[in-house]
Formats: C-alpha cells, structure tokens, sequence
C-alpha cells in the first residue's frame, strides 16, 4: 500500500512537472548576424559588389549593369516546401533591382502552442536576415533548428529560379 501510494505522488509530481515545462517558452536567442547596430548594418548591406565577384553571375552582371543592380531576375519566386519535423516550411522570396526586397513565409509549422510561439519569434530574424545578406545562408535560430534548416532550403530554391 505504502509503495502503490508512493508511486502514485512521484508519477503526479512527474505529470505536473511534464505539463510546466511544456508551457514554458524556450528562449530564442538572436542570431551574431542581426546583433550588429543600425549604422554597422547600412555600411555593410552593399551586397551586389561581394556578389559581382561570382564566376556564375560575373558574365551576367557586367552585361545587365544597366537594367539590375544585383545578381537575381527581377520578379517573385516561389520555394519548394521542406518538410521540418513539427510541419512545412515553405517561402516567397520578391527580387527588385537584381536584390532581394522581401521574403514572405507561405508555410511554417503552426499545429502547436509552442511552434506558433517559437516561429513568431524567430520568422522576423529569418526574414531579416535574408534581407540583409542578400543570399540563403543564414544564422540558424537558435530554438528554431527546424524551422531555419526548412527556411534555408526553401529560400535556396526560390532563388535558384531567380
């Protein structure tokens, strides 16, 4: 009796704990890439000359100088759907003047409290970050593996049709 009643108070602690810590939200930490200011970021966000320099676009940009000022066709392309592990991950990406001007999330996981918690916090950074880098290689968010290796390649595929 004693040993019945004794599991029974450990397995309603360890239920009780389960169900804190599953309402808790993790900490998304901000990615080296965005913690720069304001005035580092303006000096730094001239990507198209880094860009230039690529042997696949070299040829393209010296020949389109006058009509783009980045290494991608003006227009609105769609990525693959990535399948992450709590759901798909699917972008937009909109190139203006050969640069990307905004990224948009079709799809992200969004089945549970804690995902939609998660991507509202670290969408923005994914976001932001692309804009400012100009490519796909981004800083992956930490708390948000999933989501950042799903918006990576579908932001990459997009792109590749640019």
């Amino acid at each position: 009796m004693k040993k019945t009643a004794l599991g029974l108070g450990v397995l309603a602690i360890y239920g009780v704990y389960s169900i804190g810590v599953r309402h808790q939200h993790p900490i998304i930490a901000k990615p080296p890439s965005l913690a720069k200011s304001s005035n580092d970021s303006n000096k730094s966000a001239n990507p198209t000359k880094t860009y230039s320099n690529n042997p696949s676009s070299s040829s393209n940009s010296t020949s389109s100088k006058s009509t783009s000022l980045g290494p991608y066709r003006d227009g609105t392309y769609i990525g693959k759907v990535e399948n992450v592990y709590y759901g798909n991950v699917q972008v937009s990406v909109r190139i203006n003047n050969g640069r990307i001007s905004d990224v948009q999330f079709l799809q992200y996981p969004n089945t549970h409290a804690t995902s939609v918690y998660i991507n509202q916090q670290a969408m923005p950074y994914l976001k932001q970050e692309a804009l400012q880098t100009q490519h796909s290689r981004v800083q992956i968010i930490s708390g948000a593996t999933f989501t950042s290796e799903g918006f990576i390649q579908s932001l990459k595929s997009a792109l590749s049709k640019a």
